[in-house]
C-alpha cells in the first residue's frame, strides 16, 4: 500500500459515516502493513507510524462525537 494522504480534522468532519468506517479500516490496514515492514526492513519514514495512529484517532474521535450528538443524554445533577 502506498503512502496515504494524511488527514486533518476539517477533512475528517466532511466525511460521511460510511466513509469514516471505511477510512478506519484502510488506515488500520496500512498501519499493520507498515508495522510488518518495520520488523523486516528499515522504514523510509518512521514518523509515518505515528501519523497513521493520529489519523485513526481523528476518525474515531469524529465518530464518537457524532454518536454523542445523535444520542444526547440528560445531565444528572
Amino acid at each position: 500500500m502506498g503512502k496515504a494522504n494524511r488527514m486533518n480534522a476539517a477533512e475528517v468532519k466532511k466525511l460521511s459515516d460510511e466513509q469514516l468506517v471505511e477510512t478506519v479500516k484502510q488506515v488500520r490496514t496500512e498501519l499493520f502493513e507498515l508495522r510488518n515492514q518495520a520488523v523486516t526492513q528499515k522504514l523510509e519514514n518512521p514518523q509515518s507510524l505515528g501519523e497513521l495512529r493520529r489519523d485513526i484517532a481523528r476518525v474515531l474521535t469524529e465518530q464518537r462525537s457524532r454518536q454523542l450528538a445523535a444520542n444526547p443524554t440528560p445531565e444528572s445533577n
